[in-house]
């Protein structure tokens, strides 16, 4: 068995020199084309070539945000944003400290419901309490996505504070003709 893959490796060994030695390849050629100077020469920066340099970093509009929500896009000075996040925050933060609230409330209600004669309490006062358990972690959830959200926005708001929004770019329809006009 071993003899037959010695014989089997020779043979592509050998055919694959035969195919080689059947081209003509001057290696003499490789060297006078001096491809390592041609990759010198694409490889050369201007000097004269200007590294852009962001104006506010992604990174601390994230923390900021992170630390209070709002803090990151006022670092980015999109002031408008701050009262948005500041309400919707607030509004979420209430909701979870009232529906916990009214949780609470239901919870003492259901064990004081609870007797040695009925051990299972009054199951009316069960839905409810287990209704306020819902609604207070679905605001929780939606504190969570407001919360994450408020991060994506400081993060793609600090990464587009350089880009440049000029009148040169315009939008333009002509009702006679079905078509849409860019200019730049």
């Amino acid at each position: 068995m071993s003899l037959i893959k010695i014989v089997l490796v020779s043979i592509l060994l050998l055919s694959g020199f035969s195919v080689l030695k059947s081209q003509d390849i001057n290696l003499n050629t490789f060297k006078d084309l001096d491809l390592l100077e041609a990759s010198k020469d694409t490889v050369k920066k201007k000097s004269s070539e200007v590294k852009f340099v962001m104006k506010k970093s992604p990174l601390k509009a994230v923390l900021l945000s992170a630390a209070l929500p709002g803090l990151g896009q006022y670092y980015n000075e999109s002031y408008w944003k701050i009262p948005i996040v500041a309400l919707a925050g607030g509004y979420f933060g209430y909701e979870i400290i009232h529906q916990n609230n009214i949780f609470l409330d239901y919870k003492e209600q259901y064990t004081a419901s609870q007797t040695p004669e009925n051990p299972n309490g009054n199951q009316q006062i069960l839905v409810t309490r287990n209704f306020y358990k819902d609604q207070r972690d679905k605001f929780i959830f939606y504190f969570g996505i407001f919360y994450v959200v408020n991060l994506v926005d400081a993060y793609v708001d600090a990464h587009l504070y350089d880009f440049d929004v000029s009148d040169k770019i315009k939008l333009g329809f002509e009702p006679s003709k079905i078509n849409l006009k860019v200019n730049f």
